[in-house]
């Protein structure tokens, strides 16, 4: 609904009532995670003054780590295709009087938000052409200013996200879900790994061993801070084969290659579809500490219509067996699958009301939290080459959101369950996950 989605329903209200109505409707809610799933739903529109100069520069730029989230393709964001916008921003200050804010960058230039700098030189947040809080960029690392011997970068191999926090490792660029009949309908992997082709950029399909465990170890060389406390090895699904592997040989074996030359100097995480128990096992033999089995949606007719690949392959209920094999192999703490938020709304075929999207997602939260498995959330990003957001430019409500926080914290209480481990530190003004605000109301 964009601009147009009011919580006054009055043809004058703008974002701003909508945004505060929604911090005054949920004081609960720390007003910091508000502004923040706002800002990832809606994207930011960069000035020129707000851009980096890329690796030359003394800002981390956006490493475009697994997917483009950005609310129009690269060959439409002007300057920002050029000059990258930085990989995160943090918020502080201003007219909610924010706590530290690490919010990740997802570039719209027709968004109400904007990013510049003012006439003393410093940078702020506008909504609606005010300013509403003061901007710190990301400190350009030590180790993306070294290369590899074959002269690839850090920032294209190992690039590091939530403020340095985690190392994001797609090894495969690529997902073999492909077409209509099995692409996710809110994931554009393979969009992205295209448009950086055709603009020319250093983006490759398969990222060699080699080249993840020399850009690891000039990043543990660098990072003299201990900024980096984990890593995620992830890429697309593989359906057939990869290098002549399976899925699980695939990923099992730069898992394996990483644990045995840095061993436990990073909390390992995989992201990979819901393998079989023999599999999982591998993983953890191989010293992984965490597994991501991400099942997406909840809502069963859902799942099939937007992940149609999973539902072909896997199936909903395998999926959800799996999950529960995998806990027994790493115990159910640390396995954590994921869902997108807000594609439960998204049209033609998704709920019609935050009632009903938030009924069938609180489901899905207890029938986990309630065998001990902690899911956690991304929220989506309606990028425009995507059917779902092509068809849904402005995302799903902000009430949607701001109400799925109470609710995951609620049900995170009621069962007794913590903060899922390797996100860093829970808490408004403390949390550093930087795709959605599950961790800052925790």
């Amino acid at each position: 609904m964009g601009y147009r989605e009011f919580v006054t329903g009055t043809a004058s209200a703008t974002r701003t009532d909508l945004v505060e109505g929604l911090m005054a409707r949920f004081p609960q809610i720390p007003p910091e995670a508000v502004l923040k799933e706002d800002l990832l739903r809606a994207g930011i529109a960069f000035g020129e003054s707000a851009l980096t100069d890329n690796l030359d520069g003394d800002v981390k730029p956006k490493s475009y780590f697994i997917f483009s989230f950005d609310q129009k393709p690269l060959a439409e964001l002007g300057e920002a295709a050029t000059r990258r916008p930085p990989e995160e921003i943090a918020l502080t200050g201003g007219r909610y009087e924010l706590r530290r804010t690490i919010v990740s960058v997802r570039v719209n230039p027709e968004s109400p938000y904007a990013v510049a700098r003012d006439d003393a030189g410093a940078l702020r947040l506008s909504l609606e052409g005010r300013e509403i809080a003061d901007v710190t960029l990301p400190p350009m690392p030590e180790y993306y200013r070294h290369t590899l011997a074959n002269g690839k970068t850090v920032m294209e191999t190992a690039p590091t996200i939530q403020w340095g926090y985690l190392i994001y490792l797609t090894v495969l660029r690529l997902c073999q879900y492909f077409g209509a009949k099995e692409e996710c309908g809110f994931c554009d992997i393979n969009h992205n790994w295209r448009q950086h082709r055709k603009a020319g950029r250093p983006y490759t399909g398969v990222k060699p061993v080699e080249d993840v465990l020399e850009a690891l170890a000039i990043v543990d060389r660098y990072d003299t801070a201990n900024a980096s406390k984990a890593y995620t090895l992830t890429g697309g699904s593989v359906t057939s084969t990869v290098d002549g592997l399976a899925e699980a040989d695939f990923y099992g074996r730069y898992a394996q290659a990483i644990e045995e030359r840095f061993p436990r100097r990073w909390i390992g995480k995989v992201v990979a579809q819901a393998l079989p128990r023999a599999d999982v096992q591998r993983y953890k033999d191989y010293g992984i500490s965490i597994y991501h089995p991400n099942y997406e949606v909840w809502d069963a007719r859902l799942f099939a219509l937007i992940s149609p690949g999973k539902q072909r392959y896997v199936g909903r209920e395998e999926w959800h067996r799996r999950i529960f094999d995998a806990a027994e192999v790493f115990g159910p703490r640390h396995v954590i699958p994921n869902f997108v938020a807000g594609v439960e709304m998204a049209q033609p075929f998704g709920f019609e009301t935050v009632d009903e999207a938030i009924a069938s997602t609180a489901e899905g939260l207890n029938y986990f939290m309630s065998r001990g498995i902690t899911p956690r959330f991304t929220t989506w990003c309606p990028e425009p080459t995507t059917p779902l957001g092509r068809d849904n430019p402005d995302g799903a409500p902000l009430e949607y959101h701001v109400r799925l926080l109470e609710t995951y914290r609620e049900t995170l209480k009621a069962h007794g369950r913590q903060p899922p481990p390797g996100y860093g530190v829970a808490g408004a003004g403390n949390a550093v996950f930087s795709v959605s605000s599950f961790m800052d109301v925790l």
